[in-house]
Formats: C-alpha cells, sequence, structure tokens
C-alpha cells in the first residue's frame, strides 16, 4: 500500500488572509483579512454566480444590507470576526455542511473568496479534540484486544 498524505486542517498563519465557511453557513474572517478589509464595522456580501466567487465589501452599519462583524468571545482585538451568512450561503446554494477555508484576494477593496476552487477543510479546536479522543480510544480498544487474544 502507497503512503497517504494527512491533512491536519491546521489553523491558519494569522498574517495570512483567511476566510472560512463554516458549517450551516456563519463567515469568519481572521485578524489579517479584517485589517486588509480596514477593520470595518460591517460588510456587505457578494456574489459573482460567472466566477462562483463572494465578496466581502466593507460597509457602515447604517447601510440596510451590511451585515456586522461581530468578534468571537472576549478577545475582541484578536478575533477572528463573525458574519452571519446561512442565508445569503442559502441563497447562493453553496453547501456548508461542511466547514472550509480560503485565503481570499483583495481586488479594489473587495476581500474575495473562489468557492469554485476547493477550500481547505476546516475543523474547530473541540472537533480536533474529539477526532484525536475517538483515535486515541480505537488504539486503546484495539490495544486491549491484543492483550486477550
Amino acid at each position: 500500500m502507497g503512503f497517504e498524505v494527512y491533512e491536519k486542517g491546521s489553523a491558519p498563519v494569522p498574517t495570512t488572509p483567511s476566510v472560512t465557511i463554516q458549517k450551516r453557513g456563519l463567515i469568519s474572517v481572521n485578524r489579517a483579512a479584517f485589517e486588509a478589509l480596514g477593520k470595518p464595522g460591517g460588510v456587505e456580501l457578494l456574489w459573482d454566480a460567472e466566477r462562483r466567487a463572494i465578496a466581502l465589501r466593507p460597509a457602515e452599519l447604517s447601510n440596510q444590507n451590511a451585515y456586522p462583524m461581530r468578534t468571537q468571545g472576549s478577545h475582541s482585538d484578536k478575533g477572528p470576526w463573525l458574519v452571519a451568512g446561512t442565508l445569503f450561503t442559502q441563497f447562493i446554494g453553496l453547501d456548508t455542511t461542511e466547514a472550509y477555508r480560503w485565503t481570499p484576494t483583495l481586488e479594489d477593496g473587495l476581500l474575495i473568496i473562489d468557492v469554485s476552487k476547493p477550500g481547505s477543510k476546516a475543523s474547530s479546536p473541540r472537533g480536533r479534540a474529539k477526532a484525536a479522543a475517538d483515535a486515541l480510544k480505537a488504539d486503546v480498544v484495539t490495544a486491549d484486544e491484543a492483550v486477550t487474544t
């Protein structure tokens, strides 16, 4: 049997912009992406169906189409920043049964996420901890079975 690459699904590099579309459509933006946008209070969500690309455009919260960018947890200066994108991802028909991460580009003040290309599978720290615990249990069961046989 040949070797297979282990896909670690690690956290993005903090200095590289990163956008994750989480399960059920919540959009998560790291600090580098937030700063690339100019640290806005809100964003508009744009869709280019031909390119299959999502864009985040900085917007004032007084704009009726703006979504607030709220921080996760009490570390407001560290991020990540979250945007409620569930209805948007449903509108564009994006599958959000799994979380994926992309490295966006900045074009004319827009943060562009090219969803025509596959993102990296993303997992939460809780998900990674559970997977590690499950793998450890499987190893223990296998070792126990080896001892009893």
